[in-house]
């Protein structure tokens, strides 16, 4: 492999070219690549540290860090709106970059475990969030705040890495007929594009019997489909 560096003068000048919202992404990422002494001299510079001390409580696992996510979530904690107008209709606010950044961190979180947790948890704290996904495209407008075109697309959820994960919880936790049904569901509302590319990994993380109700699901929703008239 490529020992790759990094030039930081040009790291700066792209951080100029690339945006407030990527450069919030970024900064939330660093955090936890950081070690302590190194964060500690980061943010004194621009906060109060004493307000920045843990309160003595460790950290929550995966399962109990979600569902905090999603409580913060439903109460109202990131929603925070602007007066939209044609300058800014592209931009999100600080709460909405806030909910999106915590809600990959969180992914990654879960595709981690699954490789290593409770499958029971791993898949709990998944669905959860997907759930939050799907609020969102109810546009009830509670969450976080869209100036434009709101759905949880925006989010930009990279499928292709969270779903082999979720696929590997979901096949040792449901049987055949549920392992089918909610993988279906889940590609029509948020991955339909790439749902033959997801449906053949779903194939190869599932048992036999899981294989064939994926593959007799299809054949159902194919032959649904309104056939064209012939000419």
């Amino acid at each position: 492999m490529v020992n790759r560096q990094i030039d930081p003068d040009k790291l700066r000048a792209a951080l100029r070219r690339l945006g407030d919202d990527y450069v919030f992404y970024m900064l939330n990422e660093a955090i936890d690549l950081l070690p302590q002494a190194k964060l500690l001299k980061l943010a004194k510079r621009y906060l109060d540290p004493s307000e920045l001390e843990p309160d003595g409580e460790d950290r929550g696992n995966l399962l109990s860090d979600v569902k905090a996510f999603e409580k913060a979530s439903l109460s109202g904690e990131y929603y925070e709106s602007f007066n939209v107008n044609s300058k800014n209709c592209t931009g999100k606010s600080t709460g909405t970059r806030a909910w999106i950044a915590d809600c990959h961190r969180l992914l990654d979180c879960c595709t981690t475990q699954a490789k290593k947790g409770d499958s029971v948890d791993v898949r709990q704290a998944f669905e959860i969030i997907f759930r939050l996904l799907d609020h969102i495209d109810e546009c009830l407008d509670d969450v976080i705040f869209f100036a434009d075109e709101a759905g949880s697309w925006q989010v930009g959820v990279d499928w292709s890495k969270v779903l082999p994960s979720w696929f590997r919880v979901l096949s040792a936790t449901a049987g055949a007929e549920e392992y089918a049904e909610r993988i279906t569901v889940l590609l029509e509302h948020h991955c339909n594009s790439e749902s033959e590319k997801m449906l053949s990994v779903a194939r190869r993380k599932g048992t036999p019997q899981q294989r064939k109700a994926v593959s007799d699901s299809v054949d159902r929703n194919a032959g649904q489909r309104p056939r064209g008239r012939k000419p």
